[in-house]
């Protein structure tokens, strides 16, 4: 149950059709603990078009092949002539779109009009033999209809590329249901309608090197930059739910507007339910991830709450707490914005793929950070564990990471105000170390920090990152969005720069002056969990002090654990 919010915490707008008309301003509860000086806030950047593109798009009229494009088509065309084969080879779909409009691909999917793809991946590995090649990667993906996976698919790989042979295909539907009764070879023509998209049903005929659009529409969408179904979008959406999903990544990557009744019938309760329930978490999680991974995350999680399909693919558990307010995801969608924003001013170079991946993820689910729900009455799990590892079920590391970035971020924030001014920190300021304070007054923002950083390794750069977006900051009525963004940019440097001027770049490759049989032969200790806490406040020392030696720590170590006796 999602709860209306009615006060002014969030002033978010309503989705309209002009999705996100506004720049809603949030204002954040204070994580600082100094006093404000001023009214502080935070304004999500949040303007994503999804208006129809201003100009055309470069569309080439032929196909250049590459050298190993053309080595392959001429080892198939060559299998057809020794055979005797009068079959059609058409590579189908992204491969063809891509050409098309002048990029890279290296993915090849070859259309067969008479006959299945294993049948002829048969005959091209015996032409192999014949010239003396091997064949290699031989394999068969079979179908799947209850996962609307349809045609059984042979692969192979020619010239160090991976190549997918299917059949054309035409379907009969029994009545009230959407998996195929019947298969039969189709035409190319058929096969085009029963694609996904327009500019997802050109076909390339190797025999002929003609493009070929049977939908006559694929050029043209191409061109002006849509994104259609071939059928009417509902019927096409059915027959596969992950459509709505492909039609979304593409129109994000590509810049291209989608169709009106496109948007109609994703957004439907049926196309909803469909995607839902017959399509597998791993091919929803597999299509998200590469939206987050490519060039318009931001956009591609615009259209999915436009759509209001978010809560259809970041599926939430029956039950949870605290109750997550109407307009969550929008608000979700802002912080991504601000992550993704963030890390175009920083520059390319300072994130890794994977790193920029994560952040975007962490970002996405900030809202969702103090959510938990509980399994079988065992201890609280964070929602966003769930929604990572089971609605889209991701790597168990990429969930662990994300929880760990928003752990942290309670502890960066903490932070900051001191790292960013060189401020010393009092014992008072930081409970979750207070612990390990005890070390001079002027060492403990490198203690502190070291240990920070220790817990995240490479990773500190996003968790700051995520911090930072966090962190309330002083804006004036006049400032515009940029120059909020830009002040973070600063307080980010300003922040690393400080941690490299500590010498805490890479501390968590610093070895431990003493092990933990050291601490319990000095100590005469026989192991337990005050091995542990001696190991850390040695930790502590070696932070404070990072030019001091092994002997130095063992005698400052038995100096500390008479101290604690004498108390006792």
């Amino acid at each position: 149950m999602r709860l209306i919010l009615k006060t002014s915490l969030f002033a978010i707008p309503r989705l309209t059709p002009t999705f996100f008309p506004h720049t809603p301003t949030v204002i954040l509860p204070l994580h600082s603990l100094r006093p404000a000086k001023t009214l502080r806030t935070i304004t999500p950047s949040f303007h994503i078009s999804t208006s129809a593109p201003m100009s055309t798009h470069q569309v080439r009229d032929t196909i250049d092949l590459t050298t190993i494009e053309k080595n392959i088509f001429d080892r198939l065309l060559a299998t057809l002539s020794h055979f005797q084969l009068q079959t059609q080879l058409r590579v189908a779909g992204g491969w063809v779109r891509d050409k098309l409009l002048g990029k890279d691909c290296y993915d090849i999917d070859i259309a067969l009009d008479n006959m299945m793809g294993t049948e002829f991946v048969d005959k091209v590995r015996d032409y192999l033999l014949t010239i003396g090649e091997d064949a290699q990667g031989v394999c068969v993906i079979e179908s799947n209809p209850d996962q609307s996976k349809h045609l059984e698919t042979a692969r192979m790989r020619l010239f160090d590329m991976w190549i997918d042979f299917v059949n054309l295909r035409s379907e009969e539907y029994a009545e009230n249901s959407r998996i195929p009764s019947k298969q039969m070879f189709g035409t190319a023509e058929e096969d085009a309608y029963r694609r996904d998209l327009t500019i997802n049903s050109l076909f390339y005929n190797i025999n002929t090197d003609v493009v070929e659009d049977f939908t006559k529409r694929g050029i043209s969408d191409l061109k002006s930059g849509k994104i259609v179904t071939p059928l009417p979008p509902k019927a096409t959406f059915l027959d596969d739910p992950l459509r709505v999903l492909r039609a979304i990544r593409f129109g994000a990557r590509f810049d291209f507007t989608l169709d009106e009744d496109l948007k109609e019938a994703a957004a439907c309760d049926d196309v909803k339910n469909a995607l839902a329930a017959k399509i597998s978490r791993e091919r929803i999680g597999t299509e998200i991830d590469l939206m987050i991974s490519g060039n318009q995350p931001v956009k591609a999680m615009a259209y999915i709450c436009e759509l209001t399909l978010f809560w259809t693919v970041f599926t939430l558990p029956a039950e949870y707490e605290p109750v997550i307010l109407d307009g969550c995801e929008r608000l979700c969608i802002s912080f991504m914005d601000n992550a993704s924003n963030l890390i175009h001013l920083l520059g390319d170079s300072t994130f890794t793929a994977e790193q920029r991946r994560l952040a975007l993820y962490a970002a996405l689910f900030l809202p969702l950070r103090k959510t938990t729900y509980s399994e079988k009455k065992a201890k609280k799990i964070p929602v966003v564990n769930r929604i990572i590892r089971e609605s889209l079920k991701r790597k168990a590391k990429d969930a662990e990471t994300v929880l760990d970035l928003h752990r942290s971020s309670y502890k960066f924030l903490s932070l900051i105000p001191y790292l960013a001014s060189g401020e010393d920190i009092q014992a008072a300021d930081l409970d979750w170390m207070r612990d390990l304070i005890d070390v001079p007054v002027s060492s403990r923002a490198r203690v502190i920090t070291g240990f920070l950083l220790r817990d995240l390794r490479d990773f500190w750069r996003v968790a700051l990152l995520i911090s930072i977006i966090l962190h309330p900051i002083d804006i004036s009525d006049s400032e515009d969005e940029h120059s909020q963004l830009k002040k973070r940019r600063d307080l980010f440097i300003a922040v690393e720069n400080s941690i490299t001027k500590l010498g805490l770049e890479k501390v968590w490759d610093v070895k431990p002056l003493i092990n933990g049989k050291d601490v319990m032969s000095v100590l005469q200790l026989k192991g337990g969990p005050l091995v542990k806490e001696w190991l850390d406040k040695t930790m502590a020392w070696q932070l404070a002090y990072p030019s001091r030696s092994a002997e130095e720590c063992i005698e400052w170590l038995r100096e500390a654990n008479s101290k604690r006796v004498k108390l006792e």
